[in-house]
């Protein structure tokens, strides 16, 4: 699994800097909840999650009774930091597999959350979910309890494909975990994968087809990403198994483009697809648009005001530091002018809505030039760029990450 980064001694009693109160103005606030249990690991995932043989003894309802009691700290640090109250616009449970916890467990974080900090009305309200532990009560539950959104973890509708990822759900339970979604009256949103090794352009189209088919709000489409440390990494490092072709990436990429935009969805953020501009997740939205959030969970990141920490990773550390009733961040650091302008360019522009460039020149005075190179390549829109704001073509698109760089000089 990824190793956190390095950063400053984390206060144990998790206290911000008084830069928050400035930086903060104006930003909304968010809640991530990590719920950390796996069945099984995906071969592909680097993510901080535990099978019950790596628990070392923590259990669903201890984890529970932790998280419950990182809110209330949180609740008591922000207090102290003297920021104005603000409630939660959005909520969104992660793993791991949220939906390995009980619907009445999620419901109850739901409102100490509520309770400790407040939920804006309207918030939008997600959990992500696998197909093969969900069904028509869970999901009424998790509607009555004031969820809004369901995210499920589909990566692809061909089972070799889902082989080759280690995914084991049911292909079938898809369909079946969206329209119990519907009928509870949630949102959904659908998640591919694409780029898996041996997956032809042809398997690929057959998953975007069925994911349409299903008539969901909301797709994410992600690129494949070869982390080290993952099973896949070995797998392709030992031969096993081919090194993902960027040619072919980009050719999925714009097939994906192709048909979700032919289906009716719109592109708002480089992977994302959403069917209105009210069903985009105002979640990952908070995040590239560099709001302020508190990550709670093992390995959980949070951001607040220009101060960024982590938690510990691994669920009995953390369970310890909430025991000794410290905070259980690992490390922080507390973001420079130039660091949070470099983060808002490098999320901002993936983004439909654009950046402005007046962002980019003030730490690029000569951006002048590379945005009239992009302009030249085809990478971003002319008439927006004379307005003031660069907005991704779809070349521009497979080529962000290069394109920052760029403006970056």
């Amino acid at each position: 699994m990824a190793q956190l980064p390095d950063g400053d001694v984390a206060p144990l009693d998790g206290a911000l800097p008084a830069s928050v109160l400035a930086n903060s103005s104006n930003k909304t606030l968010h809640a991530y909840l990590h719920i950390p249990f796996c069945r099984v690991r995906c071969g592909y995932c680097d993510f901080n999650t535990y099978t019950s043989s790596e628990l070392r003894g923590v259990t669903q309802s201890s984890l529970l009774d932790d998280l419950l009691a990182e809110i209330r700290f949180s609740r008591q640090v922000l207090a102290n930091a003297g920021l104005p109250k603000r409630e939660f616009s959005t909520v969104f449970f992660g793993g791991g597999t949220p939906t390995q916890l009980s619907a009445a467990q999620l419901v109850e974080a739901l409102s100490v959350l509520r309770y400790e900090i407040g939920i804006a009305a309207g918030a939008e309200i997600t959990t992500e979910a696998n197909p093969d532990n969900v069904d028509d009560a869970y999901l009424a539950e998790l509607a009555a309890g004031g969820f809004t959104r369901i995210s499920l973890g589909m990566q692809s509708a061909v089972d070799s494909v889902l082989k080759v990822l280690d995914r084991t759900h049911n292909p079938a339970n898809v369909a079946k975990a969206v329209a119990a979604a519907k009928s509870a009256g949630l949102q959904v949103s659908v998640d591919l994968i694409y780029g898996a090794p041996g997956e032809t352009v042809e398997q690929w189209r057959e998953s975007l087809e069925t994911a349409i088919a299903l008539e969901p709000d909301h797709i994410s489409a992600y690129s494949l990403i070869v982390e080290d440390g993952t099973k896949l990494a070995r797998q392709i490092r030992g031969g096993d198994l081919r090194q993902p072709d960027e040619d072919e990436q980009a050719e999925k990429y714009e097939l994906a483009d192709e048909l979700l935009s032919k289906a009716g969805f719109g592109w708002y953020e480089v992977s994302n697809f959403s069917r209105t501009p009210e069903t985009r997740s105002a979640h990952n939205l908070a995040y590239w648009r560099s709001n302020d959030w508190w990550g709670y969970g093992p390995g959980a990141h949070s951001h607040i005001g220009g101060v960024r920490w982590w938690n510990v990773k691994h669920p009995a550390t953390f369970a310890q530091k909430i025991a000794d009733g410290v905070s259980p961040a690992l490390a922080r650091e507390v973001l420079s002018d130039e660091t949070r302008i470099t983060e808002r360019i490098l999320l901002e522009v993936r983004i439909k809505d654009g950046l402005a460039i007046e962002v980019v020149k003030t730490l690029n005075p000569e951006a002048a030039k590379p945005i009239s190179q992009a302009i030249a390549d085809g990478l971003i829109e002319a008439d927006a760029a004379l307005r003031g704001n660069l907005h991704l073509t779809l070349k521009g698109r497979l080529l962000a990450d290069a394109l920052v760089r760029d403006l970056l000089g």
